[in-house]
């Protein structure tokens, strides 16, 4: 039997330009465990990332179905639940346009229940973290979500998919005495991963004249088109851009 160490990363199932343009947050999976091969990888692609004068600060944990690991996932999934109750009502998510079970803020509704009600049984939670050399600084992020987007991109290229939260904060100590992580380490985020149980697609986002400028704020160069096929959506503050 070949081992992981001799056998090569995978051949992934779209291009790289296609996957970042589907790579959706994925919330609902499947109930499969992710074969070691494919942890490999992802992991693989994650600690490829970039990271400031190439200290490499990240450290990624990575729980699938020890006891451990169903006691790490028990308590974001709490945390999380409790998070999610007090946004529904504050953000008036059963109001509204809310009300209507089809408006996109139903549906959203819904796909957060069911993730959180569902957070203890993801087929693997990954806590992404910071190994800090220094006092905590606002740019400390940027030598760890790079990694976190390899990690996504990754995944989305081997036919799994992933969500980023940071549903852990309030139980991090909690988290970090049960997994031995050092108190000077930072928990950056929480991913699930897994097999989407729906499917992948081009993700919606506002047009490319509301986001790219030139040498004006606010001012869209003329190749600053969205390709054929675009889809967009209304989330987010419209803005009033004007092409030259």
């Amino acid at each position: 039997m070949t081992s992981l160490a001799e056998t090569p990363i995978a051949a992934d199932s779209v291009g790289l330009l296609e996957g970042i343009a589907s790579t959706r947050a994925i919330r609902r999976y499947l109930d499969e465990p992710l074969p070691p091969e494919a942890l490999r990888d992802i992991l693989f692609a994650a600690t490829r990332a970039p990271s400031g004068s190439n200290r490499q600060p990240f450290r990624f944990v990575v729980l699938e179905d020890s006891p451990k690991a169903r006691e790490a996932k028990a308590l974001i999934g709490q945390s999380a639940r409790k998070f999610w109750e007090l946004k529904r009502a504050n953000d008036q998510y059963d109001k509204g346009s809310g009300a209507d079970p089809n408006s996109p803020k139903s549906r959203m509704a819904r796909t957060m229940q069911h993730y959180v009600d569902s957070f203890d049984t993801a087929p693997c939670l990954i806590l992404p973290c910071l190994v800090r050399y220094r006092e905590p600084t606002p740019s400390e992020g940027a030598s760890v979500y790079p990694a976190v987007q390899n990690l996504l991109l990754a995944a989305r290229g081997l036919g799994y998919g992933g969500v980023i939260t940071g549903f852990h904060g309030p139980v991090e100590n909690e988290l970090k005495a049960l997994l031995g992580i050092p108190e000077d380490v930072f928990i950056t985020c929480t991913l699930t991963l897994g097999k989407p149980a729906g499917k992948h697609g081009p993700v919606r986002r506002r047009p490319m004249t509301e986001l790219v400028f030139g040498d004006t704020w606010e001012e869209a160069p003329a190749w600053a088109v969205d390709p054929p096929g675009t889809r967009h959506t209304s989330a987010g503050p419209p803005k009033s851009v004007k092409v030259i």
